[in-house]
């Protein structure tokens, strides 16, 4: 019996997107996040008295300025190399953007599979063989896969691939393949990388996408991990996921419908990051918060956005070792402007128009050069914290149109109303 581990897309020292320019951000833990995860990563290994690890592609994030990453990296293969533990890794298409990885001289525990041609490691103790070929470029458009050489008879036979597959949301189309092409290769356990969300493609045989280490930004969240498995007399009888992350992303929708007050709303934003607090466990969060629902506290919701947003921002910092990375505001009105104010009621044909209200995108898009001009003259209701949705990116655009116009009909029923 051994075990083995697998991972990808480790992107180390890649920095966390979208957090360090706000005050309030754990800008320690940020920093560290991937370190620390493969710190993790090494700990777990270790901790397994694993007999190799699988690096499958985009162990580096591109280019570095100096040697410190590698060094860090070297780090921790030295201290798996004195527990016996051997790498296997390719390339992906991060790792060909370096230029100094290209000259890092590793430890004699670390294989690193060309880029030109697949080639196969073996490790006789073990009957395993190992068949792998890394990214020679940033961009590969061919199927590797018809490169790798047939499985070894009476051999556990593994394949390392970064890889889209046959493509998969979010990530560019390299090296593409389909399963069948995979299963044609007769392997045991394909360990694919490229794909930062966990998935298990297939049991017979596995092919596996473990997912990235750490997640980056909101795009990633919930537990990032590594797959840890268990071979027995040559057949796999155990893969799982083992989390190593240490900063965790995570949404939090809380829906307002039924709430009549800002308090009630306030109690139910506190229940809600508790629990996603609790599910962490010890881990730092960083939550995006989504008011959501149509009801009453509609209108007063648009209008009180920023002072509210401090309040959650309040309730995260009580909680500890979680910080509020957006709060948005996405509640719509329980009845139509109409019958809110009625059909006769003066304001009535200018709400209508509102409602209606259509920012033009291309119109915004042409007058881009003016968006620094415009950050500055707009009311901070329209910023609500979150001043990236002005930009060239139609679909921000068009968050900003719909908040414009949620924030003008808030304050004209205001008017109506006569407070």
């Amino acid at each position: 019996m051994f075990k083995f581990l697998h991972t990808a897309d480790i992107h180390l020292d890649s920095p966390l997107r979208g957090l360090e320019s706000y005050e309030d951000a754990p800008v320690e833990q940020i920093r560290q996040a991937t370190r620390r995860a493969f710190d993790n990563l090494v700990d777990l290994a270790i901790e397994e008295a694993v007999a190799f690890v699988l690096i499958a592609g985009d162990l580096y994030d591109g280019d570095w300025k100096d040697y410190h990453t590698g060094l860090f990296f070297i780090n921790g293969m030295s201290r798996l190399r004195k527990e016996g533990i051997r790498v296997f890794l390719v390339s992906g298409n991060h790792d060909a953007a370096s230029q100094i990885t290209k000259s890092l001289q590793l430890p004699d525990n670390v294989i690193q599979f060309p880029t030109h041609k697949a080639s196969t490691e073996i490790i006789e103790a073990l009957h395993v063989a190992v068949h792998g070929r890394g990214y020679e470029s940033r961009v590969v458009s061919e199927n590797l896969v018809l490169d790798y050489p047939r499985s070894l008879t009476s051999f556990f036979n593994i394949g390392l691939l970064h890889t889209s597959l046959n493509g998969r949301a979010g990530h560019e189309p390299y090296a593409p393949c389909t399963v069948d092409d995979l299963t044609s290769r007769g392997y045991d356990y394909w360990a694919l990388g490229h794909v930062h969300l966990f998935e298990t493609v297939r049991q017979e045989p596995w092919i596996v996408f473990p997912g990235n280490i750490q997640g980056r930004h909101i795009r990633e969240t919930g537990a990032k991990s590594a797959t840890l498995v268990t071979v027995e007399e040559g057949r796999i009888v155990d893969v799982r996921q083992r989390e190593v992350d240490v900063l965790r992303w995570s949404v939090c929708d809380v829906d307002v419908s039924g709430c009549e007050t800002v308090d009630h709303v306030i109690q139910l934003v506190r229940v809600a990051l508790d629990d996603i607090q609790q599910q962490a466990g010890a881990r730092t969060l960083a939550v995006r918060l989504n008011i959501v629902g149509a009801g009453p506290i509609h209108s007063r919701l648009q209008e009180e956005s920023n002072p509210l947003t401090e309040i959650f921002r309040g309730i995260t910092t009580g909680l500890g070792d979680m910080w509020l990375e957006k709060v948005r505001f996405r509640t719509r009105r329980a009845a139509p402007v109409e019958s809110t104010l009625g059909e006769e009621s003066p304001i009535a044909g200018l709400m209508q128009a509102v409602a209606t209200l259509e920012l033009n995108t291309e119109s915004i898009l042409r007058l881009s050069p003016e968006i620094a001009s415009l950050k500055s003259k707009l009311p901070a209701e329209f910023l609500k914290n979150d001043d990236s949705y002005l930009s060239e990116d139609p679909q921000l655009l068009a968050e900003l149109n719909s908040d414009v116009r949620e924030l003008l009909i808030a304050k004209l029923l205001k008017h109506g109303s006569g407070t």
